[in-house]
């Protein structure tokens, strides 16, 4: 470590000198101090270490919220190590898919997913040990045992700086395969300090992390908040009560959140009644109508819009949503935000184009995808593959995504039309297949599919939907599907996605 790095392994050394005996986390019904994280963290770095991990090495895990997630993620700050956070919604090949990229010596797995690894543990030869959240079974030791072992050892010296790899997570896919996004120290840093700006976080606030912490926003959040010696609640999965009582009995200040959560929980409030005075700051994608609910029973909390994503560890821009409604806020404190033509030419106010950045939030590259990684930065910028327009104050509106990066939303998920068609071509009565995201009341947005059938063969709209299901997560399953005798090309012969779009929206 050089004289003048810092990463996320220091600011649990400094929380747990400066905070000491203050609440650091909420989790599976303890309550752990600062200065309890940081043994917890050394114990289980050394456990690590003892059994071989070095730093830059891969470890997976694939489970829900709890103490175990963010003790790993202290463990891998403390040993330079990356982690590799598993979206757990994703099918058993996406999975594989997942550890297969990443090569991991290790994998840690909740007891609902051992079978998942278990099934595919052929293609990881790579693995060395696996550990299970729920005791042991077959190949799996218990990770509880792992933990206890590096008790009164340390942990060799971190060879870790601000660049290098913290975690990889793995983003929509493209070209029907997920890429994994290498996060650093040094960029996850940034981004908690612009947020604790914004915010003007301190060691007061109280996160709470229902989001899964396999999720940029998740983690985002609660480093963001750890940053400031503040402490996170975590819950394994979104629960209106359990999010109703945690807020009350802890006095949660700050989270985020992606639709229909804010609407549920304040539907919950508004039947069973709750006390939500604590909260400060609000974050997520949702409707007008719920962020006026929200404001109108949380006078004095703030919704804030945002843009951001996870190749950004955070959020790039932002802003009180009654700044400017409608817009994702003006570029925060520690990036260059541009709007510019194909050719990477800046463009006036008003004109829209793609969303490119500069700073050092901006991510180390995809893992393994140098050609990617060459047309993601070319000319110096990150490329998002985003459309917006500046308006003459310095918001940003969000336009859509370009024609190369067609993504869907649904409830805060990133979903790429091109991995929804690919599962939808593999079903034998499918000739063509156009995918694409239209407005959603529930979640924002929602995937609808348009299909080709072969001659002389039939499938109904479920059964195909299914069909996709069992394929790719089920969250990327189509919500609409409807047949057509033809799709809309344009003069070269290949799909026309506007007209698609045009034709077809309301069909």
């Amino acid at each position: 470590m050089g004289l003048r790095d810092f990463t996320l392994s220091d600011v649990i050394d400094r929380n747990a000198e400066v905070h000491g005996e203050r609440l650091a986390f909420v989790a599976d019904g303890q309550r752990i101090s600062h200065r309890e994280y940081r043994l917890r963290v050394e114990r289980l770095a050394a456990a690590l270490a003892g059994i071989g991990l070095v730093a830059g090495e891969r470890v997976a895990v694939l489970a829900q919220n709890c103490l175990a997630y963010v003790e790993l993620y202290g463990a891998a700050a403390r040993l330079g190590l990356i982690l590799v956070p598993v979206n757990w919604r994703l099918s058993a090949e996406e999975i594989a898919h997942v550890i297969t990229d990443t090569t991991p010596k290790a994998i840690v797995a909740g007891a609902e997913y051992l079978a998942i690894i278990e099934g595919a543990r052929d293609r990881f030869p790579f693995v060395e040990r696996f550990f299970s959240l729920g005791g042991t079974a077959g190949v799996f030791g218990a990770f509880e045992d792992l933990a206890r072992a590096g008790a009164g050892t340390r942990a060799p010296a971190s060879e870790c700086s601000r660049d290098s790899g913290f975690v990889i997570m793995h983003t929509a896919a493209v070209a029907g395969r997920p890429r994994g996004a290498l996060l650093s120290h040094g960029g996850l840093l940034a981004a908690n300090l612009q947020l604790a700006g914004s915010w003007n976080l301190s060691a007061q606030d109280v996160h709470l992390a229902v989001l899964p912490l396999f999720h940029a926003s998740g983690l985002g959040l609660m480093l963001a908040v750890q940053q400031a010696g503040g402490a996170t609640v975590v819950l394994p999965r979104f629960d209106p009560q359990a999010v109703l009582q945690a807020i009350s009995a802890e006095k949660v200040s700050v989270f985020a959140e992606f639709p229909p959560m804010l609407g549920t929980l304040l539907d919950k409030t508004a039947k069973d009644g709750g006390d939500l005075s604590s909260l400060r700051h609000l974050t997520g994608l949702d409707t007008p109508d719920t962020i006026s609910r929200f404001e109108a029973v949380c006078p004095s909390a703030r919704f804030w819009a945002a843009y951001g994503q996870c190749e950004l560890s955070g959020l790039v821009t932002i802003a009180p949503f009654r700044e400017r409604p409608g817009s994702a806020g003006k570029p925060a404190m520690l990036n260059r935000v541009f709007v510019v033509d194909e050719l990477d030419r800046p463009l006036p106010a008003g004109q829209t184009g793609e969303i490119v950045v500069r700073g050092p939030l901006v991510f180390s590259g995809y893992w393994n995808c140098d050609t990617d990684n060459a047309f993601t930065f070319r000319n110096g910028w990150h490329h998002t593959g985003d459309m917006g327009r500046f308006d003459a104050d310095g918001y940003l509106w969000y336009g859509g995504r370009s024609p190369a990066k067609e993504l869907i939303k649904p409830g805060g998920e990133n979903v790429y039309p091109a991995e929804v068609e690919k599962a939808l071509l593999e079903h034998p009565a499918v000739a063509e297949a156009a995918v694409f995201g239209v407005p959603d009341a529930q979640w924002g947005e929602a995937i609808k599919a348009v299909c080709v059938c072969r001659e002389g063969q039939t499938v109904a709209a479920a059964e195909l939907i299914e069909f996709v299901g069992e394929r790719i997560a089920r969250f990327k399953r189509p919500k609409h599907l409807v047949f057509a005798a033809a799709l809309p090309k344009n003069a070269q012969g290949l799909l026309d996605r506007a007209r698609v779009k045009q034709d077809f929206a309301r069909a």
